[in-house]
């Protein structure tokens, strides 16, 4: 169990230390005129021993986090996200968009929902309440249960309650297109997203951040980073949110503490410690309804639900611990561990039905008490090299790696058909008899083990041909146990999956790069039938095609591609109870998408992507009559136009710089129903973003961030007609930064 307790032994001893080492470090260094380098390879230049041959001529990773190559505005040459190293993006046969920080500081974003809108094809999916990260890349969602698939410097970190996640210790985020089972196993084959984190510097660096807004909106922030040694450096990130929300009587707080160790055990050999301590309070918010299907009959500021209730609470406590050694200029291994407890507690009312009455305006409701909890371990094995054969240069790969990851849930409920709970969607009154008493509907305890081993070959047969190559063999154990029933019942599973991805990369000129790849992928299943049976595994078949071009200069670049996918086994909501899921149907998903960074003039830079998505079920059965599944039908919150446009304007001032800059974020119309298989949208909409910033003097930088700035009224996304989520109302920002 993930307590209260556990959560502030783990956190304060280490917080506490690296705040002490911090304040006494910033009495003795000077004023940082300018924000430190993210990079450790430039940290590590800062050290006193010099490093060896080897370490000088490699590049450096921690986890599989590129801390060498070069850097233009808004764009990142490599993405070590896709391959495990260093792989320069336009030598990958797959689509790679890396949003750096110089974006993120830009657009005045600090999460993960605001870093996804400079991507294409990536459109907001039914996020739970509020609770997490949601999305769908290429139309392909990830886990209900959880939110979607993300990692963490290569590790899996969506796994379990890990709630919304914050961007105070973000360095960058690689959104990585296609199918990655051939490296890192389970995952939908849309893509999948790998943030990496901000590393302890040698160079002392410290800011704090203050931030205030509407809706009684404050954000505080601080980034602490220098030596605590020759060789050991640390950094210390903290972020502290709260407020209102342009929701009615929804209040939410949010707080993150990331302290992290460097240690240069050699000139050679690195190791790396990393802690992420989450707690978030909120309401679980369903949103507002659609009334016969018709959006807008309420405003979006409606709470449906009961203010009493309190804030659902998410905890989670994660470690990385990670190191790397290089035998020579060509051979190296590196290893790591993960692990990360988190939980989510909390009683919410929820809309359930329209009332029999059926006047248009009485909904009827129903309370979930919710305890879950989830404990989730992972380490990895790798060793890297580079060989030539005959004039062909290959960089290998060989790696293992497992997972065991635990999953308690306990949910009760209270509803009534002759007592419902109800509510008047056109004036509400809190505070109404509670229902009939809860009822514990699930009590389960998954278990989830997986070994893997995999190995990956990058070629290179002439400066213009390459390819990349690679395969990776699952074993997997799933047994859950449901102890809602006596006796007991446990299901167990046992599957293996295979999963090959090959690419081929053509460069005609120096600027210019042609691909195709093929791949499969697989995902397991959670959770067990209304009949206690276990279920098959999703498989994937994705084939894609495109062109990147970068600029002779390296100012800018771009990719256009062209994808199809297909996936068997997919779950939809069991008609008979909707607790529980069924197996049913395929599903496909083809497109267009083009990406575009960088710097287009002096001082200009911007970013920009569209995506055209044609997502689909191409078969059904007849059990997934009159749910989510029906065939032929598309998939909900996936719109088949989107695009997003980002652009600032810099002018040199006496200190530094200001800028101005705005954007916009277009999506088209989507099916809005997850599981019910009716014709209710979700209508387009275009919002607009406005930006700006001040250096003040070389130490303080003021900002301002309008977010929705015309104040659309619009839904980002939904689940049913009774649990639909409105995008925000315009919300200002201002920020003070100060670097000391």
């Amino acid at each position: 169990m993930f307590t209260t307790q556990r959560f502030r032994q783990a956190l304060i001893p280490a917080a506490a230390s690296l705040l002490c080492s911090s304040l006494a470090w910033a009495q003795q260094a000077e004023p940082a005129a300018a924000a430190a380098p993210e990079s450790a390879a430039s940290a590590a230049a800062q050290t006193a021993p010099a490093p060896t041959a080897a370490a000088s001529s490699s590049a450096t990773s921690l986890g599989t986090v590129s801390v060498k190559g070069s850097k233009q505005p808004y764009r990142n040459l490599s993405a070590t996200g896709a391959t495990k190293n260093d792989a320069l993006i336009k030598d990958l046969p797959m689509s790679v968009r890396v949003i750096n920080a110089e974006v993120l500081q830009d657009a005045g974003v600090t999460d993960l929902a605001g870093a996804l809108e400079f991507g294409s094809g990536i459109s907001k999916a039914n996020n739970f309440g509020g609770m997490w990260d949601s999305y769908a890349m290429r139309g392909f969602t990830g886990s209900p249960d959880f939110g979607s698939d993300y990692m963490v410097n290569g590790f899996n970190s969506s796994r379990g309650y890990n709630g919304l996640r914050d961007g105070a210790n973000t360095a960058s985020v690689e959104i990585l297109k296609g199918p990655s089972s051939a490296l890192y196993g389970r995952g939908e084959p849309g893509g999948t997203v790998n943030i990496t984190t901000k590393k302890p510097l040698f160079q002392p660096a410290y800011s704090v951040e203050l931030g205030a807004g509407s809706f009684s909106t404050w954000r505080t922030a601080a980034d602490l980073t220098g030596p605590i040694g020759e060789r050991v450096a640390y950094r210390l990130n903290v972020a502290h949110e709260d407020g209102d929300s342009f929701r009615d009587t929804v209040e939410k707080k949010h707080t993150l503490v990331a302290p992290s160790v460097l240690w240069m055990i050699t000139d050679d050999t690195t190791l790396s410690y990393e802690i992420e301590a989450l707690e978030q309070k909120a309401p679980l918010d369903r949103g507002v309804v659609a009334v016969n299907n018709q959006l807008g009959v309420v405003p979006v500021s409606r709470f449906l639900g009961e203010p009493g209730d309190g804030p659902i609470t998410i905890k989670s406590l994660g470690h990385q611990v990670f190191v790397q050694h290089y035998f020579n200029d060509d051979w190296s291994l590196q290893t790591g561990v993960s692990y990360r407890d988190s939980s989510l507690e909390g009683l919410a009312t929820e809309a359930w039905r329209w009332n029999p009455v059926n006047d248009g305006r009485t909904l009827d409701r129903q309370q979930r008490q919710r305890d879950y909890d989830a404990t989730d371990i992972s380490g990895r094995f790798e060793v890297l090299g580079k060989v030539a054969t005959g004039g062909i240069k290959h960089n290998l790969l060989f790696g293992v790696d497992g997972y065991r990851f635990e999953d308690t849930r306990v949910q009760q409920r209270g509803r009534s058909a002759a007592f419902p709970y109800s509510i008047d969607i056109f004036a509400p009154v809190y505070g109404v008899a509670q229902p009939a008493p809860l009822a514990t509907i699930q009590n389960t305890v998954e278990r989830q083990y997986s070994t893997a081993a995999y190995l990956q070959d990058q070629i290179e047969f002439t400066p213009q041909w390459k390819a990349l190559i690679g395969t990776r063999h699952d074993q997997y154990r799933q047994v859950v146990l449901n102890r809602n029933v006596t006796p007991n019942a446990a299901t167990a599973q046992e599957l293996s999956a295979n999963s090959p991805r090959v690419g081929l990369v053509y460069q005609p000129t120096s600027t210019v790069s042609l691909y195709a790849s093929a791949a499969k992928g697989f995902r397991p299943n959670s959770g067990i039938s209304r009949t206690g049976e276990a279920f098959p595994p999703e498989e994937s078949r994705s084939v894609e095609t495109g062109a990147k071009y970068d600029s002779a200069d390296g100012k800018f670049s771009g990719t256009i591609a062209l994808y199809k996918i297909r996936k068997e086994n997919v779950l939809t909501f069991d008609p008979v109870d909707t607790v529980f899921s069924i197996a049913v149907g395929e599903v496909e998903s083809k497109g267009v998408e083009l990406d575009f960074s960088g710097e287009i003039a002096p001082n200009l830079r911007l970013t920009a992507a569209y995506a055209y998505t044609d997502s689909k079920v191409t078969k059904s059965t007849d059990a997934a009559a009159g749910t989510g599944m029906a065939e032929g039908r598309r998939f909900p919150n996936v719109p088949r136009n989107s695009a997003s446009l980002f652009a600032i304007y810099s002018l040199p001032v006496a200190d530094g710089r200001a800028s101005i800059g705005g954007g916009l974020s277009y999506v088209g119309e989507r099916l809005g129903s997850v599981d019910v298989a009716n014709d209710f949208k979700l209508p387009s909409y275009t919002t607009v973003k406005l930006v700006g910033a001040y250096d003040v003097t070389k130490h303080l930088k003021l900002s301002v961030d309008i977010e929705n700035l015309f104040d659309k009224e619009y839904y980002a996304s939904s689940y049913s007609d009774l649990w639909v989520f409105p995008g925000t109302e315009r919300k200002i920002m201002v920020t003070a930064l100060y670097r000391f």
